[in-house]
């Protein structure tokens, strides 16, 4: 049997090198399950993959692909708590955009039958990097509040929801009105435009004199530092990116005077440090707020593997109403 796969033999422009390949199934056996893969999202990091700049990089050449959704088509003779029919989110370090997937059973993660495949299919990503950094760093108490820049993205609007759902209120930053009416669109209750002129006394006047609690950076640079002069004293300022490409650069006073600490988070690192026994707990939990309706990853389209490069290209684009997806 031959599995559809998407495959890069070079590192280059996204849309020019990802490409339709086919490659051998092999039958699991002993602790493997064999999946039949459903959909998967284009994320930011596939894209760095592909170019060649991400933190690690496959040799070539490589199917690629960080997350993706499936279902269990076998099972290997040593499995007793997989049948087939069950959602299987894997956890696989790569290669998910392949049609047929057979891993061992610590690298999948199972999931309720009733969970939407599309949202389940996001799961892995942008979800437990809001999550860990919600719960990580700060114990957040109901009315407490959050301030992030990229209140839009993926990540952003997944912390929004998870934070509203447990009584934490957050402040939204993002450079454009467009960016802002998105934001609202997905249920967020505070959004300001950060380059806006009048944003210090806005911001200000919302938080009160209370002030964050914890600060959660996408951009740095300029808008870092908007969010550092948000923070209470003793709060805690997360970086988990850097889409301005600038450096973030900050006064004495906040770590001196205001003792705030500043610090950085990374999903693959937690990934290899954790056992998988809490990884899978997280997961599952994370299921359990889409089926509740507390988390929703809006997705734009879904194109067949077959257009591959039509995909990449609008995943490139920005301006998109949600997630790109694949489906096979």
């Amino acid at each position: 049997m031959e599995s559809r796969c998407i495959e890069i033999t070079q590192f280059g422009i996204p849309n020019e090198v990802a490409r339709l390949a086919s490659r051998a199934v092999r039958p699991p056996v002993g602790a493997e399950i064999q999946l039949r893969m459903v959909c998967a999202p284009i994320n930011p990091a596939d894209l760095n993959v592909m170019e060649g700049t991400y933190g690690t990089l496959p040799e070539l050449p490589a199917v690629i692909g960080n997350e993706a959704i499936g279902v269990v088509e076998a099972v290997g003779s040593e499995v007793l708590d997989w049948e087939p029919g069950d959602v299987a989110l894997p956890v696989a370090p790569g290669g998910l955009w392949n049609e047929w997937l057979t891993l061992r059973v610590d690298q999948a993660v199972k999931l309720p039958r009733e969970i939407d495949l599309r949202q389940a299919a996001m799961l892995r990503v942008n979800p437990p990097t809001a999550w860990l950094m919600l719960h990580k760093y700060v114990r957040m108490e109901p009315g407490d509040w959050i301030v992030q820049n990229a209140g839009n993205s993926a990540v952003g609007m997944a912390v929004t929801q998870l934070a509203q759902a447990r009584g934490w209120r957050v402040l939204n930053l993002v450079r454009r009105e467009a960016a802002a009416l998105q934001c609202r669109e997905a249920g967020a209750a505070h959004v300001l435009v950060e380059t806006e002129k009048d944003f210090p006394e806005h911001a200000r006047d919302l938080l009160g004199a209370a002030r964050a609690r914890l600060a959660l950076n996408a951009v740095s640079g300029e808008s870092a530092l908007r969010l550092a002069n948000l923070l209470c004293d003793g709060g805690v300022h997360v970086t988990y990116g850097a889409m301005s490409r600038q450096k973030l650069s900050l006064p004495n006073r906040f770590l001196i005077f205001q003792q705030m600490t500043f610090t950085g988070f990374w999903l693959t690192g937690w990934t290899r440090e954790t056992p998988f026994g809490a990884q899978r707990e997280m997961y599952q939990k994370l299921a359990a707020e889409i089926i509740a309706g507390n988390l929703h990853m809006p997705v734009e389209k879904s194109y067949p593997v077959e257009e591959i490069t039509s995909a990449v290209t609008r995943a490139q684009q920005p301006g998109r109403s949600g997630k790109v997806q694949l489906h096979w």
